[in-house]
Protein backbone atom coordinates (compact mmCIF):
# COMPACT_ATOMS: atom_id res chain seq x y z
CA UNK A 1 0.00 0.00 0.00
CA UNK A 2 1.53 3.35 -0.87
CA UNK A 3 2.45 5.81 1.66
CA UNK A 4 -0.46 8.28 0.87
CA UNK A 5 -2.97 6.02 1.17
CA UNK A 6 -1.66 4.64 4.59
CA UNK A 7 -1.96 7.66 6.17
CA UNK A 8 -4.97 8.30 4.84
CA UNK A 9 -6.79 5.04 6.34
CA UNK A 10 -4.62 5.72 9.21
CA UNK A 11 -6.68 9.25 9.21
CA UNK A 12 -9.92 7.86 8.54
CA UNK A 13 -9.18 4.64 11.29
CA UNK A 14 -8.77 7.71 14.08
CA UNK A 15 -11.92 9.73 12.92
CA UNK A 16 -14.20 6.77 13.41
CA UNK A 17 -12.36 6.12 16.60
CA UNK A 18 -13.00 9.47 17.98
CA UNK A 19 -16.52 8.83 16.91
CA UNK A 20 -16.95 5.90 18.55
CA UNK A 21 -15.04 7.19 21.80
CA UNK A 22 -17.98 10.68 21.34
CA UNK A 23 -20.61 8.46 21.14
CA UNK A 24 -19.26 6.30 24.01
CA UNK A 25 -18.66 9.04 25.78
CA UNK A 26 -22.11 10.59 24.87
CA UNK A 27 -23.98 7.15 26.49
CA UNK A 28 -22.03 7.12 29.90
CA UNK A 29 -22.88 10.71 30.72
CA UNK A 30 -25.98 11.08 32.83
CA UNK A 31 -29.61 13.10 30.87
CA UNK A 32 -31.30 15.45 32.23
CA UNK A 33 -34.60 15.02 33.37
CA UNK A 34 -36.34 17.83 32.71
CA UNK A 35 -39.71 16.46 33.47
CA UNK A 36 -38.03 15.99 36.78
CA UNK A 37 -36.94 19.67 37.20
CA UNK A 38 -40.02 21.26 36.25
CA UNK A 39 -41.93 19.77 39.38
CA UNK A 40 -39.90 21.68 40.96
CA UNK A 41 -39.55 24.49 39.44
CA UNK A 42 -43.56 24.45 39.22
CA UNK A 43 -43.68 24.55 42.51
CA UNK A 44 -41.62 27.12 43.49
CA UNK A 45 -43.43 29.67 41.17
CA UNK A 46 -46.14 29.34 42.70
CA UNK A 47 -45.08 28.59 46.68
CA UNK A 48 -45.38 30.91 49.77
CA UNK A 49 -42.21 31.26 51.63
CA UNK A 50 -43.80 29.31 54.44
CA UNK A 51 -44.76 26.52 52.57
CA UNK A 52 -41.00 26.33 50.70
CA UNK A 53 -40.00 26.81 54.16
CA UNK A 54 -41.83 23.73 55.30
CA UNK A 55 -41.14 21.96 51.98
CA UNK A 56 -37.23 22.45 53.09
CA UNK A 57 -37.44 21.69 56.38
CA UNK A 58 -39.11 18.11 55.15
CA UNK A 59 -37.09 17.38 52.76
CA UNK A 60 -34.18 14.73 53.67
CA UNK A 61 -31.09 16.02 53.93
CA UNK A 62 -27.23 14.61 53.72
CA UNK A 63 -24.40 15.38 56.21
CA UNK A 64 -23.60 18.93 58.04
CA UNK A 65 -19.89 18.74 57.72
CA UNK A 66 -19.18 22.30 58.96
CA UNK A 67 -20.28 22.26 62.94
CA UNK A 68 -18.59 22.99 65.81
CA UNK A 69 -20.28 21.29 68.79
CA UNK A 70 -19.63 24.05 71.53
CA UNK A 71 -20.94 26.44 68.90
CA UNK A 72 -23.67 24.69 67.95
CA UNK A 73 -26.11 24.39 71.13
CA UNK A 74 -29.24 26.76 71.66
CA UNK A 75 -28.68 28.87 74.50
CA UNK A 76 -32.09 27.18 76.72
CA UNK A 77 -30.37 23.75 76.00
CA UNK A 78 -27.59 25.41 78.01
CA UNK A 79 -29.39 26.59 80.92
CA UNK A 80 -31.30 23.38 81.09
CA UNK A 81 -28.73 20.92 81.34
CA UNK A 82 -26.42 23.47 82.92
CA UNK A 83 -29.05 23.81 86.06
CA UNK A 84 -29.80 19.97 86.06
CA UNK A 85 -26.98 18.36 87.75
CA UNK A 86 -28.92 14.76 86.75
CA UNK A 87 -27.88 15.55 83.63
CA UNK A 88 -24.54 17.27 83.70
CA UNK A 89 -22.94 14.98 86.05
CA UNK A 90 -23.66 16.58 89.29
CA UNK A 91 -21.40 19.97 88.23
CA UNK A 92 -23.63 23.43 89.48
CA UNK A 93 -22.50 26.86 88.06
CA UNK A 94 -22.34 30.67 88.81
CA UNK A 95 -22.82 33.50 86.28
CA UNK A 96 -21.64 36.93 86.32
CA UNK A 97 -24.30 39.82 87.26
CA UNK A 98 -22.47 42.47 88.77
CA UNK A 99 -19.40 43.96 87.79
CA UNK A 100 -17.79 45.24 90.73
CA UNK A 101 -13.93 45.99 90.40
CA UNK A 102 -12.82 44.12 92.87
CA UNK A 103 -8.86 44.24 92.13
CA UNK A 104 -9.03 47.82 91.13
CA UNK A 105 -8.74 49.87 88.37
CA UNK A 106 -5.70 48.99 85.49
CA UNK A 107 -7.23 45.37 84.91
CA UNK A 108 -6.83 43.35 81.64
CA UNK A 109 -10.33 44.36 79.72
CA UNK A 110 -9.56 42.62 76.79
CA UNK A 111 -8.13 39.17 77.99
CA UNK A 112 -10.34 36.44 78.17
CA UNK A 113 -11.55 36.88 81.55
CA UNK A 114 -12.38 40.48 80.56
CA UNK A 115 -13.85 42.06 84.40
CA UNK A 116 -15.97 44.32 82.27
CA UNK A 117 -17.86 41.18 80.58
CA UNK A 118 -21.32 40.03 82.46
CA UNK A 119 -22.66 36.36 82.11
CA UNK A 120 -19.50 34.73 82.41
CA UNK A 121 -20.38 31.16 83.83
CA UNK A 122 -17.99 29.60 86.51
CA UNK A 123 -18.25 26.01 88.11
CA UNK A 124 -19.03 26.16 92.49
CA UNK A 125 -15.36 25.15 92.03
CA UNK A 126 -14.37 27.92 90.69
CA UNK A 127 -16.87 30.21 92.95
CA UNK A 128 -15.08 29.10 95.96
CA UNK A 129 -11.75 29.98 95.18
CA UNK A 130 -13.01 33.50 94.76
CA UNK A 131 -12.43 36.45 97.89
CA UNK A 132 -15.77 37.63 99.41
CA UNK A 133 -15.97 40.57 96.60
CA UNK A 134 -15.25 39.10 93.90
CA UNK A 135 -18.58 36.37 95.15
CA UNK A 136 -21.15 39.01 94.91
CA UNK A 137 -20.36 39.87 91.08
CA UNK A 138 -21.81 36.17 90.85
CA UNK A 139 -25.14 34.53 91.26
CA UNK A 140 -26.14 30.79 91.12
CA UNK A 141 -26.99 30.05 87.23
CA UNK A 142 -30.41 28.42 88.82
CA UNK A 143 -31.54 31.45 90.92
CA UNK A 144 -31.61 33.90 88.13
CA UNK A 145 -34.80 35.63 87.86
CA UNK A 146 -37.03 35.80 85.05
CA UNK A 147 -35.07 39.10 83.51
CA UNK A 148 -31.56 37.61 84.11
CA UNK A 149 -32.77 34.14 82.82
CA UNK A 150 -33.05 35.84 79.40
CA UNK A 151 -30.48 38.06 79.43
CA UNK A 152 -28.21 35.11 80.04
CA UNK A 153 -29.88 33.09 76.77
CA UNK A 154 -29.91 36.42 74.73
CA UNK A 155 -25.92 36.76 76.06
CA UNK A 156 -24.99 33.30 73.61
CA UNK A 157 -26.47 34.72 70.85
CA UNK A 158 -26.12 37.32 67.86
CA UNK A 159 -29.68 38.31 68.21
CA UNK A 160 -29.16 42.56 68.40
CA UNK A 161 -27.89 44.26 64.97
CA UNK A 162 -24.56 45.83 66.35
CA UNK A 163 -23.46 42.54 67.28
CA UNK A 164 -21.23 40.85 64.82
CA UNK A 165 -18.02 39.56 64.36
CA UNK A 166 -16.42 41.12 67.42
CA UNK A 167 -18.97 39.90 69.84
CA UNK A 168 -18.66 36.26 68.20
CA UNK A 169 -15.34 36.08 69.29
CA UNK A 170 -14.32 38.16 71.82
CA UNK A 171 -17.77 37.67 74.03
CA UNK A 172 -19.86 34.74 73.07
CA UNK A 173 -17.00 31.91 73.98
CA UNK A 174 -15.55 33.84 77.21
CA UNK A 175 -18.79 33.97 78.48
CA UNK A 176 -19.80 30.06 78.14
CA UNK A 177 -16.21 29.68 79.95
CA UNK A 178 -16.67 26.98 82.58
CA UNK A 179 -19.61 25.12 80.92
CA UNK A 180 -17.65 23.97 78.07
CA UNK A 181 -15.25 22.56 80.35
CA UNK A 182 -17.73 19.86 81.36
CA UNK A 183 -17.79 16.64 79.36
CA UNK A 184 -21.22 15.34 80.63
CA UNK A 185 -22.93 18.68 79.40
CA UNK A 186 -20.52 18.22 76.23
CA UNK A 187 -22.57 14.77 75.66
CA UNK A 188 -25.71 15.99 76.56
CA UNK A 189 -25.20 18.58 74.10
CA UNK A 190 -24.26 16.64 71.35
CA UNK A 191 -27.22 14.36 71.71
CA UNK A 192 -29.41 17.41 71.19
CA UNK A 193 -27.90 18.49 68.16
CA UNK A 194 -28.60 14.87 66.75
CA UNK A 195 -32.08 14.91 67.74
CA UNK A 196 -32.67 18.46 66.18
CA UNK A 197 -30.52 17.66 62.94
CA UNK A 198 -32.42 14.62 63.10
CA UNK A 199 -35.70 16.45 63.25
CA UNK A 200 -34.70 18.09 59.65
CA UNK A 201 -33.68 14.84 57.82
CA UNK A 202 -30.14 15.27 58.34
CA UNK A 203 -28.27 11.65 58.25
CA UNK A 204 -24.76 12.22 59.41
CA UNK A 205 -22.74 14.48 61.60
CA UNK A 206 -19.27 15.55 61.50
CA UNK A 207 -18.96 17.03 64.33
CA UNK A 208 -15.76 19.44 65.50
CA UNK A 209 -15.49 18.04 69.32
CA UNK A 210 -12.59 18.02 71.17
CA UNK A 211 -11.85 16.22 74.44
CA UNK A 212 -8.49 17.81 75.68
CA UNK A 213 -10.10 21.02 78.26
CA UNK A 214 -12.79 19.08 80.38
CA UNK A 215 -12.46 19.21 84.42
CA UNK A 216 -13.91 17.31 87.11
CA UNK A 217 -15.86 18.95 89.60
CA UNK A 218 -13.31 19.60 91.68
CA UNK A 219 -11.32 21.44 89.29
CA UNK A 220 -8.86 18.55 88.32
CA UNK A 221 -8.25 18.13 84.78
CA UNK A 222 -10.79 15.21 83.02
CA UNK A 223 -8.34 13.02 80.92
CA UNK A 224 -8.89 12.66 77.10
CA UNK A 225 -9.65 8.99 77.15
CA UNK A 226 -12.11 9.70 79.96
CA UNK A 227 -13.64 12.31 78.44
CA UNK A 228 -14.12 10.60 75.09
CA UNK A 229 -15.87 7.15 77.07
CA UNK A 230 -18.17 9.81 78.38
CA UNK A 231 -19.18 10.88 75.37
CA UNK A 232 -19.31 7.26 73.74
CA UNK A 233 -21.48 5.65 76.50
CA UNK A 234 -23.80 9.05 75.92
CA UNK A 235 -23.93 7.84 72.64
CA UNK A 236 -24.40 4.53 72.77
CA UNK A 237 -27.41 5.54 74.57
CA UNK A 238 -31.19 4.35 73.03
CA UNK A 239 -32.77 8.26 72.71
CA UNK A 240 -29.34 8.47 70.88
CA UNK A 241 -29.54 6.08 68.39
CA UNK A 242 -33.09 6.12 67.52
CA UNK A 243 -32.32 9.25 65.98
CA UNK A 244 -30.77 7.35 63.12
CA UNK A 245 -28.03 10.00 62.86
CA UNK A 246 -24.36 8.50 62.07
CA UNK A 247 -21.75 10.85 63.45
CA UNK A 248 -18.27 11.35 63.62
CA UNK A 249 -15.59 13.54 64.70
CA UNK A 250 -13.04 15.91 63.76
CA UNK A 251 -10.53 17.59 66.30
CA UNK A 252 -9.56 21.07 66.14
CA UNK A 253 -6.59 22.74 66.65
CA UNK A 254 -6.54 26.52 67.57
CA UNK A 255 -4.20 28.00 64.88
CA UNK A 256 -2.58 30.67 66.66
CA UNK A 257 -1.82 29.11 69.67
CA UNK A 258 1.81 29.83 70.69
CA UNK A 259 2.26 25.86 71.22
CA UNK A 260 -0.09 24.85 68.24
CA UNK A 261 2.08 22.92 66.73
CA UNK A 262 3.33 20.70 69.64
CA UNK A 263 -1.11 20.62 70.07
CA UNK A 264 -0.75 19.48 66.50
CA UNK A 265 1.42 16.61 67.45
CA UNK A 266 -0.31 15.33 70.40
CA UNK A 267 -3.71 15.42 68.56
CA UNK A 268 -2.19 13.69 65.78
CA UNK A 269 -1.19 11.06 67.89
CA UNK A 270 -4.79 10.87 69.24
CA UNK A 271 -6.76 10.95 66.06
CA UNK A 272 -4.55 8.01 65.01
CA UNK A 273 -5.60 5.83 68.08
CA UNK A 274 -9.29 6.29 68.02
CA UNK A 275 -9.91 6.42 64.17
CA UNK A 276 -13.19 4.81 65.40
CA UNK A 277 -14.70 7.65 65.82
CA UNK A 278 -12.30 10.29 64.68
CA UNK A 279 -12.04 10.94 61.28
CA UNK A 280 -10.03 14.12 60.54
CA UNK A 281 -8.28 17.27 61.81
CA UNK A 282 -9.41 21.11 61.62
CA UNK A 283 -7.20 24.30 62.01
CA UNK A 284 -9.48 27.38 63.28
CA UNK A 285 -9.35 30.04 65.29
CA UNK A 286 -9.91 33.91 63.63
CA UNK A 287 -7.82 33.96 60.32
CA UNK A 288 -7.01 37.67 60.64
CA UNK A 289 -4.44 36.56 63.52
CA UNK A 290 -1.71 36.49 61.64
CA UNK A 291 0.01 33.71 64.17
CA UNK A 292 -1.95 31.34 62.59
CA UNK A 293 -1.10 31.68 58.89
CA UNK A 294 -1.00 28.12 57.11
CA UNK A 295 2.38 27.41 56.07
CA UNK A 296 3.16 28.03 59.72
CA UNK A 297 2.43 24.17 59.92
CA UNK A 298 3.66 22.99 56.95
CA UNK A 299 6.75 21.08 58.42
CA UNK A 300 5.16 19.59 61.35
CA UNK A 301 2.88 18.15 58.78
CA UNK A 302 5.51 16.84 56.74
CA UNK A 303 7.01 15.01 59.85
CA UNK A 304 3.75 13.96 60.85
CA UNK A 305 3.35 12.06 57.74
CA UNK A 306 6.20 10.20 58.17
CA UNK A 307 4.76 8.72 61.11
CA UNK A 308 1.27 7.85 60.74
CA UNK A 309 -0.66 6.88 58.30
CA UNK A 310 -2.92 9.49 56.29
CA UNK A 311 -5.39 12.10 58.59
CA UNK A 312 -7.88 13.73 56.53
CA UNK A 313 -7.62 17.65 56.75
CA UNK A 314 -10.42 20.54 56.46
CA UNK A 315 -9.28 23.75 57.63
CA UNK A 316 -11.10 27.17 58.11
CA UNK A 317 -9.82 29.13 54.99
CA UNK A 318 -10.40 32.50 52.90
CA UNK A 319 -12.71 33.44 56.54
CA UNK A 320 -11.43 36.81 56.29
CA UNK A 321 -11.72 40.34 54.37
CA UNK A 322 -8.53 40.77 52.59
CA UNK A 323 -7.19 38.85 49.66
CA UNK A 324 -4.82 36.71 50.46
CA UNK A 325 -3.60 33.07 49.54
CA UNK A 326 -4.88 31.62 52.25
CA UNK A 327 -6.80 28.72 50.66
CA UNK A 328 -3.56 28.11 48.18
CA UNK A 329 -1.55 27.46 51.27
CA UNK A 330 -4.20 25.02 53.21
CA UNK A 331 -4.50 23.14 49.95
CA UNK A 332 -0.79 22.70 50.29
CA UNK A 333 -0.88 21.97 54.19
CA UNK A 334 -2.82 18.41 52.49
CA UNK A 335 -6.22 19.61 52.83
CA UNK A 336 -9.55 18.36 51.31
CA UNK A 337 -12.05 20.80 52.14
CA UNK A 338 -11.59 24.22 52.79
CA UNK A 339 -13.77 25.73 55.70
CA UNK A 340 -15.78 29.13 54.02
CA UNK A 341 -13.34 29.98 51.31
CA UNK A 342 -15.00 33.39 51.27
CA UNK A 343 -11.87 34.97 49.44
CA UNK A 344 -11.61 32.62 46.98
CA UNK A 345 -12.53 34.79 43.75
CA UNK A 346 -9.39 37.26 44.80
CA UNK A 347 -7.56 34.37 44.32
CA UNK A 348 -8.07 33.11 40.23
CA UNK A 349 -5.20 30.89 40.08
CA UNK A 350 -6.08 28.96 43.32
CA UNK A 351 -9.92 29.45 42.07
CA UNK A 352 -8.83 27.84 38.37
CA UNK A 353 -7.50 24.94 40.53
CA UNK A 354 -10.36 24.10 42.59
CA UNK A 355 -12.49 23.77 39.47
CA UNK A 356 -13.83 20.01 38.93
CA UNK A 357 -11.09 18.97 40.96
CA UNK A 358 -11.77 17.07 44.47
CA UNK A 359 -11.69 19.72 46.43
CA UNK A 360 -14.77 20.97 48.67
CA UNK A 361 -15.89 24.12 49.83
CA UNK A 362 -17.50 23.95 53.22
CA UNK A 363 -20.47 26.72 51.96
CA UNK A 364 -21.54 28.60 55.88
CA UNK A 365 -24.08 31.35 54.42
CA UNK A 366 -25.76 32.74 57.69
CA UNK A 367 -22.58 32.72 59.32
CA UNK A 368 -20.65 34.69 56.74
CA UNK A 369 -23.31 37.24 57.20
CA UNK A 370 -23.79 37.32 60.86
CA UNK A 371 -20.03 37.48 61.28
CA UNK A 372 -19.74 40.57 58.47
CA UNK A 373 -17.42 38.98 55.75
CA UNK A 374 -20.49 39.66 53.46
CA UNK A 375 -23.32 42.47 53.74
CA UNK A 376 -26.44 40.66 51.88
CA UNK A 377 -26.49 36.88 50.68
CA UNK A 378 -26.64 38.25 47.01
CA UNK A 379 -22.79 38.98 47.44
CA UNK A 380 -22.01 35.53 48.38
CA UNK A 381 -19.91 33.66 46.20
CA UNK A 382 -21.38 30.48 46.72
CA UNK A 383 -23.60 30.33 43.74
CA UNK A 384 -20.07 30.95 41.34
CA UNK A 385 -18.23 28.02 42.98
CA UNK A 386 -21.89 25.73 42.87
CA UNK A 387 -21.99 26.55 38.75
CA UNK A 388 -18.54 27.17 38.01
CA UNK A 389 -17.98 23.33 38.99
CA UNK A 390 -15.78 23.64 42.28
CA UNK A 391 -17.52 21.20 44.99
CA UNK A 392 -19.80 22.64 47.53
CA UNK A 393 -21.55 21.74 50.29
CA UNK A 394 -23.74 23.64 53.15
CA UNK A 395 -23.36 23.76 56.50
CA UNK A 396 -24.31 25.42 60.08
CA UNK A 397 -20.84 26.53 61.62
CA UNK A 398 -22.12 27.81 65.14
CA UNK A 399 -25.83 27.56 64.50
CA UNK A 400 -26.64 27.97 68.24
CA UNK A 401 -24.84 31.35 68.79
CA UNK A 402 -26.95 31.65 65.49
CA UNK A 403 -30.04 30.55 66.49
CA UNK A 404 -30.27 28.31 62.97
CA UNK A 405 -30.26 25.43 61.56
CA UNK A 406 -29.72 23.61 58.33
CA UNK A 407 -32.78 24.20 56.89
CA UNK A 408 -32.24 27.45 57.10
CA UNK A 409 -29.06 27.67 54.85
CA UNK A 410 -31.14 25.84 52.14
CA UNK A 411 -33.88 28.25 52.15
CA UNK A 412 -31.52 31.37 52.07
CA UNK A 413 -29.73 29.63 49.26
CA UNK A 414 -32.67 28.47 47.27
CA UNK A 415 -34.26 32.23 47.87
CA UNK A 416 -31.17 34.12 46.77
CA UNK A 417 -30.01 32.22 44.33
CA UNK A 418 -32.89 29.91 42.61
CA UNK A 419 -31.47 26.90 43.53
CA UNK A 420 -32.48 24.03 40.85
CA UNK A 421 -33.88 20.67 41.92
CA UNK A 422 -30.67 19.01 41.04
CA UNK A 423 -28.52 21.82 42.68
CA UNK A 424 -30.45 21.20 45.80
CA UNK A 425 -29.93 17.48 45.70
CA UNK A 426 -25.95 17.69 44.42
CA UNK A 427 -25.82 19.91 47.64
CA UNK A 428 -26.89 17.11 50.04
CA UNK A 429 -25.03 14.45 47.56
CA UNK A 430 -21.65 16.45 48.18
CA UNK A 431 -21.83 16.83 51.59
CA UNK A 432 -21.85 12.37 51.75
CA UNK A 433 -19.39 12.19 48.94
CA UNK A 434 -16.92 14.48 50.27
CA UNK A 435 -16.96 13.30 53.86
CA UNK A 436 -14.45 11.64 55.79
CA UNK A 437 -16.33 8.57 56.36
CA UNK A 438 -14.44 4.87 54.69
CA UNK A 439 -15.89 3.75 51.80
CA UNK A 440 -18.35 1.29 53.45
CA UNK A 441 -19.68 3.95 55.75
CA UNK A 442 -20.38 6.44 52.92
CA UNK A 443 -21.92 4.09 50.32
CA UNK A 444 -24.16 3.09 53.24
CA UNK A 445 -24.88 6.80 54.29
CA UNK A 446 -25.03 7.55 50.35
CA UNK A 447 -27.45 4.85 49.56
CA UNK A 448 -29.69 5.59 52.86
CA UNK A 449 -29.65 9.57 51.46
CA UNK A 450 -31.22 8.12 48.01
CA UNK A 451 -33.55 6.04 49.60
CA UNK A 452 -35.03 8.46 51.36
CA UNK A 453 -35.00 11.40 48.92
CA UNK A 454 -36.72 9.17 45.97
CA UNK A 455 -39.44 8.67 48.67
CA UNK A 456 -39.86 11.74 49.26
CA UNK A 457 -39.54 13.09 45.77
CA UNK A 458 -42.74 10.67 44.63
CA UNK A 459 -44.44 11.48 47.73
CA UNK A 460 -44.36 15.25 46.99
CA UNK A 461 -45.81 14.80 42.97
CA UNK A 462 -48.09 12.33 44.44
CA UNK A 463 -49.34 14.42 46.93
CA UNK A 464 -48.18 18.23 46.86
CA UNK A 465 -47.88 19.97 50.50
CA UNK A 466 -50.28 17.49 51.74
CA UNK A 467 -47.13 14.97 52.72
CA UNK A 468 -45.53 17.72 54.09
CA UNK A 469 -46.70 15.74 57.42
CA UNK A 470 -43.47 17.59 59.78
CA UNK A 471 -44.49 21.11 61.10
CA UNK A 472 -41.40 23.04 60.42
CA UNK A 473 -39.30 24.58 63.78
CA UNK A 474 -38.28 28.34 63.05
CA UNK A 475 -35.53 29.58 64.79
CA UNK A 476 -34.64 33.42 65.80
CA UNK A 477 -32.31 34.01 63.01
CA UNK A 478 -35.14 33.00 59.83
CA UNK A 479 -37.71 35.01 62.20
CA UNK A 480 -35.97 38.21 61.76
CA UNK A 481 -34.61 37.48 58.35
CA UNK A 482 -37.94 36.61 56.54
CA UNK A 483 -40.43 38.31 58.70
CA UNK A 484 -43.16 36.46 56.69
CA UNK A 485 -42.41 33.18 58.56
CA UNK A 486 -43.07 34.66 61.62
CA UNK A 487 -46.79 32.84 61.95
CA UNK A 488 -47.35 28.95 62.14
CA UNK A 489 -46.29 26.81 59.42
CA UNK A 490 -48.47 23.98 59.42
Amino acid sequence: MPPSLKALVSVILLAAQLVLCQESSAKSLPKIDHTNEKWFNDFKSKATDKQLYQFLYNMPKGADLHQHSSGSNFPSWWYEIATNSELNGGYSYYTKVALNLCNGYGQNAFGFSSPMLTFVNISAHTYHQLNACEQKNYKALSSLTTTEKEAWQQSLWLDKDFEGRDEFFQAHWQRLNELTSNPYIAAELFVRNMKSFSAEGVIYLESQFNVSAFMTPDGKPQTQEKALIILKQRLAQKDAMETGVTVKLIYQLLRFSPIAEQQLTDIYKFVDKHRDIYVGINMVGREDNGKGHPLRFLSTLRELRQQYPAIALTIHAGEIDEPNFHIRDTLLLGADRIGHGVNLLGDPQTLLLMRHNHYLIEINLISNLLLEYIDDFKNHPFPEYLRTGIPVALSTDDRGMFHSNLTDEFFVAVKSFNLSWQEVLKLSKNSLEYSFLNIEDKQMVSDKFDQNIKSFEQSFKNNGVDSLTKSAVLNEFIRRQYPQLNQSIN
